[in-house]
């Protein structure tokens, strides 16, 4: 499957305006539309076609049942045992055709709300994690709260349910289509007492009457199930989302001895679900009431009717029970909306919440460049520089951080980017096309490739040997390349244990943490680096060698520190000193260093304490 991108799923088809959310229907072929239309919509469509087939086997299958059942009861009052032997060969021949069509169904059925929720999940989940939405969406005003759980609980439960609820729909249209006919002619007509007026198929407006006051009925008591389902839908989302940022942060969280106060937020959290599952039970208490009540009359109220024609013997036994399933099947197709509102109501707050989502992701680029609204803009240049010209980085409140900021790096440089922690991490996200707010625009150099080092590099869960070379494949590199890069950060220790898997990023201290991100550099060999505070957790002393040891294996790079340490300005050309507008004034001071190079006696000191003979100069300062 390609990639998805935003014209592969464009917003139109999933809806642009908080409108469009409030109608189930257009909510439900929003989702549904693209699907049909996908890269494999002759499987979709060919599928689609199928179940539809079989629905209608289904119908079938009933209306020969209703005439089979009128069939028995009239075999049984003429009390012929050759009549009831062969309605139940005939029976036998109903049930293993219903068997299989069946067990057809389900899979048909089965296999659309997989693929459904298969192509919707990578929709989701390319949109969300491209273009850095998944990180700009925490700073957009949006109904967006826990994206992972709209993606894997909420696309789960809308493709189901509207699969299901058109399955049933369909089907009930179908039996009501049929069996309005079969109860016209089986019911006959009847006089009406005190009155010249004769009610032909009396049984089909009885039918009507019926299933219009259990609807009417039913939406007054399954009203409030709708908010109520979506309010229980978001308190367990919030709920499950503290359980699993405890367990990211349990080593923090432990040390600081922080389980009291996790549990009481916990239990606030659970609280709210439990507001939310007493209120939902409250909403079904009412509509569970009333089916009890409308399903309990529903199999005695038409033989009541009936009952009259019969004992006149206008009516036969066959007949009246007939009638009475035929009046079950067209009452149960009429009271569609009232059995399903549980299920619209799951259906729809979770399609509310997938569809609110992505519109979210999409509102991220269709943000128009205005005067009123401008962004930076981020593109590739034909040259070999980074260049920032009239920079203006603003919060996405709109408050200023810096304004008019340019500056020009060369290929080769080292820049050492000091000041105000706000103002340097937003440059870090800016370049990184992270940060869109604010104005002015940055040339990222044409050739060779960027990486960037955040303070706490990511490291995933699986092999060590797969925490080092993240993003790339671990094939990419050579065992030789991985025990060089181990070596050369000082984590030798480690590479007996490259295969093994472990949380890593638990497991590991900080500083280990960060010597696994320099060892990333290593392996991949950026011509760019760009460091945000990616040694604050070593000694002045490691520090410095960490990055004598970037220099010595990366010459040619390219690298752009912020950092707040003292004592690192001799290892870079120059320096900027960044503010915040209005604090003080914006200094980038061309503080350069040329140090020469620095012997160390035949032996380079690796950090952290290891050493290996070397008989090569270590050049810190400019060339």
């Amino acid at each position: 499957m390609t990639d998805p991108t935003p014209e592969s799923f464009p917003a139109a088809a999933l809806g642009s305006t908080t409108g469009t959310r409030k109608r189930f229907l257009r909510q439900v072929l929003r989702l549904a539309g693209p699907y049909w239309n996908c890269e494999r919509r002759a499987k979709v469509r060919g599928a689609t076609l199928l179940l539809l087939l079989l629905t209608m086997a289904q119908v079938g299958l009933a209306v020969w049942g209703n005439y089979w059942n009128r069939a028995l009861y009239d075999a049984l009052e003429q009390r012929s045992v050759r009549g009831v032997l062969i309605q139940v060969a005939v029976f036998a021949v109903i049930l293993s055709c219903s068997l299989l069509i069946t067990a057809a169904h389900l899979m048909v059925k089965r296999w659309l709300q997989i693929d459904w929720r298969a192509w919707l999940t990578e929709q989701l989940v390319g949109s969300w994690m491209g273009d850095a939405h998944h990180y700009r969406l925490l700073f957009s005003a949006g109904e967006h709260d826990n994206p992972d759980q709209r993606i894997a609980e909420d696309i789960r439960i809308a493709t189901e349910s509207a699969i299901g609820l058109a399955h049933s729909l369909t089907f009930s249209l179908l039996i009501f289509g049929l069996f309005v006919n079969i109860l016209w002619s089986v019911s006959g007509g009847v006089d009406v007492p005190g009155f010249d007026i004769h009610v032909p198929g009396y049984m089909v407006p009885l039918a009507f009457l019926y299933a219009t006051l259990g609807s009417m009925f039913g939406w007054v008591f399954g009203r409030p199930l709708v908010r109520t389902t979506n309010a229980l839908q978001t308190a367990e989302a919030t709920f499950r989302f503290g359980l699993s940022r405890a367990r990211e942060h349990t080593e923090a969280i432990a040390l600081m001895r922080g389980e009291p106060r996790e549990r009481a937020v916990s239990s606030v959290r659970f609280s709210q679900v439990m507001r939310g599952w007493n209120r939902q039970s409250l909403a079904y208490m009412g509509l569970v009431s009333f089916g009890t009540v409308y399903g309990g009359l529903l199999p005695v109220l038409p033989i009541l009717v009936a009952a009259p024609r019969y004992i006149h013997g206008v009516m036969t036994l066959g007949a009246l029970m007939q009638a009475a399933q035929a009046f079950q099947q067209l009452t149960s197709s009429l009271s569609w909306p009232v059995d399903s509102i549980g299920e619209i109501a799951r259906c729809r707050a979770s399609a509310d919440r997938v569809l609110s989502l992505y519109e979210d992701m999409q509102q991220l680029d269709a943000t128009p460049q205005t005067p009123d609204r401008p962004r930076i803009v981020l593109e590739r240049s034909q040259s070999a520089s980074l260049v920032v010209e009239h920079l203006c980085i603003a919060e996405p409140s709109g408050r200023v951080l810096i304004e008019d900021f340019s500056v020009d790096v060369q290929r080769g440089e080292r820049v050492l980017i000091t000041g105000d922690p706000a103002v340097t991490g937003s440059l870090f996200k800016v370049i990184g096309g992270l940060w869109p707010w604010g104005s002015g625009r940055v040339w990222l150099p044409g050739d060779g490739n960027l990486l960037f080092l955040a303070q706490r590099p990511f490291l995933p869960e699986g092999t060590l040997r797969e925490a080092i070379c993240y993003p790339c494949l671990q094939d990419d590199f050579s065992d030789s390349a991985y025990l060089h890069a181990l070596e050369c950060v000082g984590l030798s220790r480690l590479a007996p244990r490259l295969d093994e898997q472990d949380n890593w990023e638990q497991l590991l201290p900080p500083r280990a943490q960060q010597q696994l991100g320099f060892a990333r550099v290593l392996l991949q060999q950026p011509t760019w680096v760009f460091l945000e505070e990616a040694t604050d957790a070593f000694d002045p002393e490691g520090e410095r060698l960490i990055m004598e040891m970037l220099h010595r294996e990366l010459p040619n790079a390219t690298l752009l520190n912020i950092s707040f340490h003292p004592g690192l300005e001799k290892l870079h050309h120059r320096t900027l000193s960044l503010s915040r507008v209005g604090e003080t004034k914006l200094l980038f001071g061309e503080r350069r260093v040329n140090n020469g190079s620095q012997s160390r006696g035949g032996e380079t000191r690796l950090p952290f304490g290891e050493r290996r003979g070397n008989n090569d100069t270590n050049n810190t300062g400019a060339h």
